[in-house]
């Protein structure tokens, strides 16, 4: 198996796991997107990302460092997920 496949399915299992905690307790998206229209306001740059991210982990079962630099590929994509949503809602009105 090469180092590319090898990636891809830690990406893939970590995804599932992720995935799998999000299906077990569905608060945690209502939170999350609680968290991240509050935060959002404040502005879009990495600080807020990570004040984001510290606050999920302190309020749902869902830890995502609150360092950028030690997000996983669940973490980013999730984040990113969310910063989507958010903005897509915005956009809305």
């Amino acid at each position: 198996m090469s180092a590319s496949e090898i990636q891809k399915t830690r990406v893939i299992n970590e995804l599932r796991s992720f995935i799998k905690k999000l299906l077990e307790d569905p608060k945690i998206l209502e939170q999350s997107l609680v968290v991240a229209r509050k935060h959002l306001s404040e502005g879009n740059d990495k600080d807020v990302m990570a004040r984001i991210a510290n606050e999920i982990s302190d309020t749902t079962s869902v830890h995502i460092p609150e360092d950028p630099s030690e997000h996983s590929e669940a973490d980013k994509l999730y984040l990113e997920l969310l910063k989507e949503v958010i903005n897509e809602e915005q956009a809305l009105y």
